[in-house]
């Protein structure tokens, strides 16, 4: 479960980073990185950053969903561990087949 927990906090650090990267991306009519220099593509000193914004998005986007597949993979290992947990073990004993209410016949008369 451990390196589940782990998978997870990459997920969410993953997930807040390419949040930030999309918000800063100049969209058709001006966004957030306008805001920050005009209409200039200089930011920083760096040179249209319209391209490294959109490899990092890419590549954000490729992590993200890598480490979702290897936290669905760690998941499904650590399952006979989660099998074992008495929480479930004392779900699957209280667990009883439900009673259906009974239907009139034709010869009685539903209570009103």
């Amino acid at each position: 479960m451990v390196t589940f927990n782990i998978l997870l906090g990459v997920i969410l650090l993953v997930s807040f980073l390419l949040i930030l990267v999309v918000m800063v991306q100049q969209p058709k009519g001006g966004g957030l990185s306008s805001s920050f220099g005009g209409n200039a593509q200089v930011v920083g000193g760096v040179k249209k950053t319209g391209d490294f914004l959109d490899k990092s998005t890419w590549t954000l986007g490729t992590l993200l969903i890598v480490c979702i597949l290897l936290s669905n993979i760690v998941l499904k290992q650590n399952k006979g561990d989660i099998s074992n947990s008495r929480v479930l073990e004392g779900h699957k004993q209280e667990t009883t087949t439900p009673v259906l209410p009974s239907t009139p016949t034709n010869n009685e008369t539903p209570n009103k």
